[in-house]
């Protein structure tokens, strides 16, 4: 028999318990902090890619001390773009047994992005996977501790690392490219972020596989990028984010992981991009394309850049079975032609994502067939390998002082003669204990910052006086 207490008590229950639920419903409601900006992941682990452009938070100060250190390697390959410290610093021709001396090093998320300095500060467009953000950092080049950090919410999955480009930075302003393809301004002192363009949202940008690897270009006081979307190629006022021109993307080519490269022909500037099927030659006054070709595509990745050489020539390599090709350049009825005069074979050179380094006449490189380093002269003949005994890996590779430094994938280091008369090694020693340490370096008064696929350092390569 039922009781008759109980029964009356159940509906008031029911009702205290209903009421309880709403309240603690609105309150929720109240102080849920605002994510309609980030992207979610559902249940089955797939991102939610978002429909407006993320929203940069305020910067957070760190204790670091901006160095009186001088010197710039303020974007990818330097400041002249060639992989070269072209600064007068004395490099020590020796290491100890230990190897170089580290000045310091810094925990990074996953990812290859390299380093961009000025002004004693060396800023890193990392990945911040507990935050899920797209993190700027501003270290200090005399010790490595963080001056300030910012960040806008991007959800990235782990996939062969996740963060991959070096800013670009001039004097008040730093300038990054992300993961998915988020093109971010920053205030050097504040870290304040000033804009941000969402390159798939607002321009048609297809984010390239294993992320965007497209490195920032600042040329003529105009931020160039490569959306492949809507338009080829663009340029971009870095102090307002607005767009000055757009070039015309007929082909609907998409980007690439390759970074675009100025270059002077029949006295006009333009940028020449390898985008997904070709490559152009885009006008700088006015986006106008003035060439392209469809004789260099790679068929899976196209990440190094091209390579300018004289007399109106372009080197290029990739992998995936493609080889490299020497493109030239002429002026036909006030047309440029591209035409191809030389193709090597993958055995001859190739290279996964490295880009070579054109010094006093030929190019250096690490082979992708045979993890050698080679030196070519400007035919693509082979003048030297390093033969059996010294091989790589996909590791960065740049020039100072007459001196060529080679980073394998384990985070060895090698030091050699940068001249064509013979490979003549140096020094090695193993400065990191990572893997895959293919991030690209920078130098500045003869400090070396490396990085493997969790840790950025930086090694002192002076030579010492007595």
């Amino acid at each position: 028999m039922k009781n008759p207490l109980a029964a009356a008590l159940i509906p008031v229950v029911l009702a205290l318990a209903g009421v309880a639920l709403l309240v603690w419903w609105a309150s929720a409601e109240l102080i849920a902090p605002q994510q309609a900006r980030l992207p979610k992941r559902d249940d089955s682990d797939q991102v939610v890619e978002p429909t407006e452009a993320p929203l940069p938070g305020e910067p957070l100060r760190g204790d670091g001390q901006a160095s009186r250190i001088g010197g710039a390697w303020p974007w990818f390959r330097g400041e002249r773009l060639d992989a070269i410290c072209h600064d007068e610093t004395a490099l020590a021709r020796n290491w100890p047994r230990e190897g170089p001396k580290r000045l310091w090093s810094v925990d990074m998320g996953q990812g290859y992005a390299g380093a961009a300095v000025r002004g004693g500060c060396a800023y890193v467009l990392d990945y911040d996977e507990v935050a899920l953000a797209d993190t700027m950092r501003c270290l200090s080049l005399e010790d490595g501790r963080e001056i300030w950090h910012n960040s806008y919410p991007v959800v990235i999955k782990q996939y062969h690392g996740m963060s991959r480009t070096v800013p670009a930075v001039l004097q008040d302003y730093v300038i990054s490219l992300g993961p998915k393809c988020q093109v971010t301004c920053w205030d050097t002192d504040s870290g304040k972020a000033n804009w941000l363009i969402d390159l798939v949202l607002e321009h048609g940008t297809t984010v390239p596989e294993w992320y965007a690897g497209q490195c920032p270009l600042i040329d003529n006081d105009r931020l160039i990028i490569a959306p492949g979307g809507k338009a080829l190629l663009m340029a971009v006022d870095y102090v307002s984010g607005d767009v000055i021109w757009q070039s015309e993307n007929p082909y609907g080519w998409k980007m690439t992981h390759s970074s675009i490269v100025p270059m002077e022909f029949a006295a006009r500037r333009m940028y020449v991009y390898c985008g997904s099927g070709g490559v152009a030659g885009v006008s700088a006054e006015d986006g106008k394309i003035l060439f392209s070709t469809t004789d260099w595509t790679v068929s899976k990745a196209t990440s190094p850049s091209p390579v300018i050489l004289p007399g109106g020539r372009i080197f290029f390599c990739g992998d995936y079975n493609s080889g490299a090709l020497i493109l030239q350049l002429t002026e036909q009825s006030g047309r440029i032609v591209a035409q191809t005069v030389t193709r090597l074979k993958p055995k001859q050179f190739s290279s996964t994502q490295q880009t070579p380094v054109l010094f006093d006449g030929y190019l250096y490189g690490v082979r992708k067939r045979d993890k050698r380093l080679v030196c070519l002269d400007l035919e693509g003949n082979e003048v030297w390998s390093s033969g059996s005994e010294h091989r790589f890996g996909n590791g960065p590779y740049m020039i100072a002082d007459g001196l060529i430094f080679v980073l394998d994938d384990t985070g060895k280091l090698t030091m050699a003669e940068a001249s064509p008369e013979q490979y003549k090694q140096l020094a090695e020693a193993q400065v990191l204990d990572g893997h895959d340490a293919w991030g690209p370096m920078a130098m500045v008064a003869g400090r070396l910052i490396l990085r493997d696929f969790n840790k950025m350092i930086c090694l002192d390569l002076r030579k010492q006086q007595p």
